[in-house]
């Protein structure tokens, strides 16, 4: 089982005189203590549900760049880009970027967008959800015909582009992974089967288990083995001062349903610290766990 970090805070890493050094060794603790990838949210202004608006917030993908180049190992995502956000060429040309900078380490994690204060507040237009869906599935087939061979034009309901050029191309082989992110039954787990490498889920293990069973059906009506498709999902239920026993014991429930990669998402004053002192000594076990087969 792999270990994952979101990180949907920065109020811990200081003033901005100096949150860079913060993120900087987050990232670099993260990846000696084994984990896998780093996570930043794509928005602009903090979630109102979680922390007040005004609280600070990266743009994810230049953030992403600066982790890039303070890590060697360390896989690099948004968990996960709106879709609303950028053009989906010069979405798939910053991927390309990061992708090629990092030698190989950046994914495509994507989604249908949903924090409306945000767009109004800075001019992004927020089209309704069934938009935002059509949009996210014309997205995905412009990001795969920019990293393939097709160089030619692309012509769909909401974007038309003349050429998908994209030089240079993606480290990555056969190209960067994509990762489609929430739960929706009839849309976003159609659209995980059809395109996605990975998927995001909420919940804990019934949850997951039930929106499994809607993902097999997805890929059992396009031929396509669900066992291709790597499910993360939130790990968040860890105890204060939890014991190896404790995160293993959650870790393996999760796995019993299919997931294969934890995401955890520390809060508090010293991030890096509450990692450390959480996962690391149970890190051996959770490698050696096996998710169930799809």
């Amino acid at each position: 089982m792999n270990l994952d970090l979101h990180v949907w805070r920065f109020d811990w890493a200081g003033p901005p005189t100096s949150m860079g050094a913060g993120v900087g060794s987050l990232a670099q603790r993260a990846e000696a203590l084994g984990v896998r990838t780093l996570s930043f949210m794509d928005h602009f202004f903090q979630m109102e549900a979680a922390a007040p608006a005004t609280d600070p917030m990266l743009e994810g993908y230049t953030a992403l760049g600066f982790v890039a180049g303070r890590t060697e190992r360390l896989r690099l995502r948004l968990l996960v880009t709106g879709v609303t956000y950028r053009h989906p060429g010069l979405l798939a040309k910053t991927v390309t970027t990061l992708d090629v900078l990092s030698a190989g380490r950046a994914e495509l994690g994507i989604g249908a967008a949903w924090y409306d204060r945000e767009h109004r507040g800075l001019g992004v237009p927020f089209p309704p959800v069934a938009e935002r869906f059509e949009r996210l599935e014309e997205t995905l087939q412009i990001c795969l015909q920019m990293w393939s061979e097709d160089n030619g034009a692309y012509e769909g309901k909401h974007y038309r582009l003349a050429e998908t050029l994209c030089s240079p191309m993606p480290v990555s082989q056969p190209r960067p992974r994509v990762l489609i992110g929430g739960s929706g039954e009839r849309k976003t787990l159609r659209l995980v089967a059809q395109y996605a490498d990975a998927c995001n889920i909420f919940g804990g293990p019934e949850v997951i288990a039930q929106k499994l069973d809607v993902l097999r059906r997805h890929c059992d009506a396009i031929g396509r083995d669900p066992n291709e498709i790597e499910v993360t999902a939130m790990y968040r239920d860890v105890p204060p001062g939890a014991t190896v026993a404790q995160v293993v014991e959650g870790a393996q429930k999760l796995a019993a349903v299919g997931v294969s990669t934890l995401v955890t998402a520390p809060v508090g004053a010293d991030p890096g610290g509450w990692l450390e002192s959480t996962f690391g000594p149970a890190m051996d076990e959770l490698a050696g766990i096996e998710p169930a087969r799809l």
